[in-house]
């Protein structure tokens, strides 16, 4: 179902999000078009959080001091790592073996993020990379989907030679994700959020776009469940932004329910574009052979 909001964050033809101020009204899903065409200024002229308190981070994204998060959202963190403990635990044991027995050296791979508030945090995932790979055709993929405002696909769409075995899997089923639930547990993400950048990407971003960190970083997040991959990086701010204004209980458990649905979407998605790349390959090949045959 399409839909857009407006300035005010109500509904409008075809929508299905109603809010305002803090209190959100969530009845659906939409597709995470929320401003095609408006200007960074017009983007602007939304109207922030009546609560939000001023953003502490220092233009370079470094270090400032801490801001804590909304005490209701700090409740629903906690209640939802507890009680789905019995499913992640096990889970991320046999990951963490799968990785130790598939590729040498260590299982976590540990990155700096920029957070709430433009605080810096040590960001754990599982390592689904070799060890002492370059990330230079990373940050350039990353440079270019800002620049030219394309949809954000993943440099491993079509397959990575820096990839472990499994990798790509793991990276398509957000499973390498799982270790943030211990920077859940240590305060520095929330189970639904922004997620968080580099500090690299964050220098990369106009004034106007560095509002997504007024939200805490999350495992999940609105832009997750609305499109993701299929969106341009412009409407992922506008996202991250949309939710900084308007979170509330009952729009991050709308979030939740609806992550499951999205990465199986986003995993028939990527084995889709591989048989299809595959597919067109395999016809390139075909044809210089039947060139050269000729």
């Amino acid at each position: 179902m399409k839909a857009k909001l407006n300035s005010l964050g109500k509904e409008t033809p075809g929508g299905v999000i109603e809010s305002s101020g803090r209190g959100a009204a969530v009845s659906g899903w939409a597709d995470g078009n929320i401003s095609k065409g408006k200007t960074p200024n017009q983007r602007r002229a939304l109207p922030p959080g009546d609560d939000l308190p001023q953003r502490s981070c220092r233009e370079d994204g470094s270090d400032v001091s801490p801001v804590p998060f909304p005490r209701w959202k700090r409740i629903l963190d906690i209640t939802v790592v507890v009680l789905s403990l019995p499913c992640w635990l096990p889970l991320m044991g046999l990951i963490a073996l799968g990785i130790r027995f598939i590729s040498p050296g260590p299982v976590l791979f540990c990155q700096e993020r920029v957070g709430y508030r433009g605080r810096r945090f040590k960001c754990l995932k599982f390592r689904s990379m070799k060890v002492n790979v370059e990330t230079q055709s990373h940050e350039s993929h990353f440079e270019r989907l800002v620049q030219t405002n394309s949809p954000m696909t993943k440099l491993d769409v079509a397959g990575d030679s820096r990839l472990i075995p499994w990798g790509r899997l793991l990276r398509a089923t957000c499973l390498d994700e799982l270790p943030q639930i211990f920077n859940v547990l240590r305060g520095e993400m929330s189970i639904v959020g922004p997620r968080p950048c580099t500090p690299k990407e964050f220098r990369l971003y106009e004034s106007w776009q560095q509002e997504r960190v007024d939200a805490p970083p999350g495992l999940t997040g609105y832009w997750q469940v609305h499109g993701k991959n299929r969106t341009t990086f412009n409407e992922m701010i506008e996202m991250d932004m949309h939710y900084a204004r308007h979170m509330c209980i009952w729009l991050d458990i709308a979030i939740i329910f609806g992550t499951i649905p999205a990465i199986i979407g986003q995993v028939y998605g990527s084995t889709a574009k591989k048989s299809a790349a595959s597919k067109t390959t395999s016809q390139q090949g075909e044809t210089e052979t039947r060139e050269h045959c000729i």
